[in-house]
Order: C-alpha cells, then structure tokens, then sequence
C-alpha cells in the first residue's frame, strides 16, 4: 500500500457542525484537512466521516494515525 504524504505533524483541531465530511487519507490535498480530489492515481483513498453533533475534533494531520481520521499522537514519533 503507498504511504501517505505527512501533511503537518500536528493535528487540526476544528469546531465541526453535523454533517458529512471526507478526510483526506493521501497527505496531498490543498484543503487540509479533508479531500480535494489530488488522491487520484495514489491508491489510497479518503475516509467518509459521519459527524452527529457539533463538537471539536482533532483530525489527523500526518496521515498515520491508528485511529485515523482522529489524532492519536502519532504525529509526535515520526521523523
């Protein structure tokens, strides 16, 4: 499976309302940190997410959470 471009090693931490959202799994989309179409030909794909309540969430910004799209601290063991 290719590897995900490192997008930034921290994550983004956003006010989301209810809704649909489309993290970008590829670390090359221009809208961090959800998908603009740029994964196309890399093999990997976005993460359809279903948000049921406005909250803060802190999505993944290095693309190598376990827990993706969410940080789990990943970001801070890579090189």
């Amino acid at each position: 499976m290719p590897e995900p471009v490192i997008a930034q090693k921290a994550p983004y931490v956003q006010k989301m309302e209810p809704g649909e959202y489309w993290w970008c799994a590829c670390g090359r989309s221009k809208s961090q940190p959800f998908c603009d179409g740029l994964h196309k030909g890399t093999g990997l794909a976005p993460k359809r997410v279903e948000i049921t309540e406005a909250k803060t969430v802190a999505w993944c910004g290095c693309k190598h959470s376990a827990n993706a799209p969410f940080c789990d601290g990943t970001h801070s063991r890579l090189s």
